[in-house]
């Protein structure tokens, strides 16, 4: 197979990676050779990532055997646009798929103690767009907070809200406390009295003053919108605080998160004034067929949320904080330190003496110790590609039933690394030993709770 060469093409993604794969396409004999190298790969990255790392990634978590199985069914195959209901339908044939559909709405409102739920996003960044369709209009201004102390995307002008037009102010924070400065906000907020303010943070270690904000901006009626990305799970097993309780008018979050069930956004919400505006903007505006395969099997890590979820929720914050103390003890500076590290699944390291995120990060992959690279809110906007920090997520490895100590373990294998400058190849086997200890996958129907 012969590359088009076009000249003066851009490319987005690695060049190096696009090459290999042609290469690879390119010797195999058939199409049926091709379809086998893709699953080779996943197979691949099944042994790798599945079973021989220590994943720590805080976007990440798996799901369980029966979620799993009911990504692969025969439902997937079917399309339902549209609302729950046969005239609302596009199509016949959907009385089964509208009572999946019911059962993950209803099962949703109960674990999140709320009046509404939608569960038709394939992306949760897709939930934020939904709110922004219908809580605001074009130029209209939205404060959300910036990218080094956290603040996601999704809200801000390179995502959905800075292409949809509205005019994006920062939230001021402290960049200490990790926490929105309320008093700050108290003064900044009416002087742009923003429509919505949006909290939404991939960088979350602490609950933030939601009430607050909102006795500021309910002054000229402003909404506010709690972007629950990371804390959904926390959320709903009672571990965080409770936006809408609190006095947020809507909360989206992503099911693949601490929520643990499939890839995918929810949306809830508790004011019927904001039900069809909300229900307009998801279908038909921003979702038509919705993969059904994986609103059954949201469905089914919502019942295990039910059962399993304060348990998983609680653990996995204990986890994030003992982690957290023994990287410290170890010659890591973490972020959050004088106010116990953490009260969600993540912890942030600054690397910055050890060769910054970007690096850390690779360097532990080659451990088999997978994290992400994170901005630090001293960083610069020239600093994105190269941030200071490290984020570190406890989901994974607290389902396959690891606690506190295994979490001494894994961070005296990280500090093996980054203090100590072991090589990581040395590191590695400790790691796999660690990871086939823990093979079985708990707080879900197949295996409940791991051992006491």
């Amino acid at each position: 197979m012969n590359e088009v060469v076009r000249p003066n093409r851009i490319e987005v993604h690695d060049r190096d990676a696009l090459a290999t794969a042609r290469a690879v396409l390119d010797a195999c004999a058939d199409a049926k050779a091709m379809g086998e190298a893709v699953t080779a790969a996943v197979a691949r990255n099944a042994q790798w990532r599945g079973a021989d790392c220590i994943n720590l990634l805080a976007p990440e978590a798996p799901t369980s055997p029966g979620v799993r199985a009911l990504l692969a069914a025969e439902i997937g195959t079917r399309a339902a646009e549209g609302h729950i209901g046969p005239v609302n339908r596009w199509f016949a044939g959907t009385r089964h798929i509208d009572e999946v559909e019911a059962l993950c709405v209803e099962l949703l409102k109960q674990h999140f103690r709320c009046a509404y739920a939608d569960h038709r996003m394939c992306a949760s960044m897709v939930g934020n767009a939904v709110v922004y369709t219908a809580l605001t209009q074009p130029g209209d201004v939205v404060m959300t907070a910036a990218q080094p102390i956290g603040g996601h995307s999704s809200n801000r002008l390179d995502g959905p809200a800075g292409a949809m037009g509205r005019k994006i102010v920062d939230i001021p924070f402290d960049p200490e406390e990790l926490v929105v400065d309320i008093d700050l906000f108290r003064r900044s907020a009416p002087l742009v009295a923003p429509k919505l303010v949006a909290l939404g943070l991939s960088m979350t270690l602490f609950p933030q003053p939601v009430a607050e904000m909102k006795k500021v901006i309910s002054e000229w009626g402003g909404r506010l919108f709690f972007d629950a990305a990371h804390q959904l799970g926390l959320v709903g097993g009672r571990q965080f605080q409770d936006p809408l309780a609190e006095g947020a008018d809507i909360m989206t979050g992503s099911a693949g998160k601490t929520f643990s069930g499939p890839q995918s956004g929810i949306i809830v919400w508790d004011d019927p004034d904001i039900t069809e505006p909300v229900t307009t903007a998801v279908f038909p505006v921003w979702a038509a067929t919705h993969q059904v395969n994986r609103v059954a099997a949201l469905a089914l890590a919502t019942a295990e949320a039910i059962a399993f979820g304060d348990a998983l929720q609680a653990q996995i914050v204990k986890n994030a904080q003992a982690l957290a103390k023994a990287l410290q003890e170890r010659g890591i500076p973490m972020l959050g330190a004088h106010k116990g590290f953490t009260t969600t699944h993540q912890a942030i390291a600054d690397v910055r003496k050890y060769g910054r995120g970007l690096k850390a990060a690779q360097t532990l992959e080659r451990a088999n110790l997978i994290v992400n690279k994170n901005l630090l809110p001293s960083d610069r906007k020239e600093d994105w590609d190269f941030p200071g920090g490290l984020r570190i997520g406890t989901i994974e490895v607290t389902r396959f039933g690891m606690k506190e100590r295994e979490m001494e373990a894994i961070a005296e294998m990280i500090a093996r690394v980054i203090v100590r400058g072991e090589k990581p190849e040395d590191v590695r086997n400790d790691a796999v030993a660690l990871r086939h200890s823990f093979p079985t996958l708990y707080y879900c129907f197949e295996h409940g709770l791991p051992p006491a």
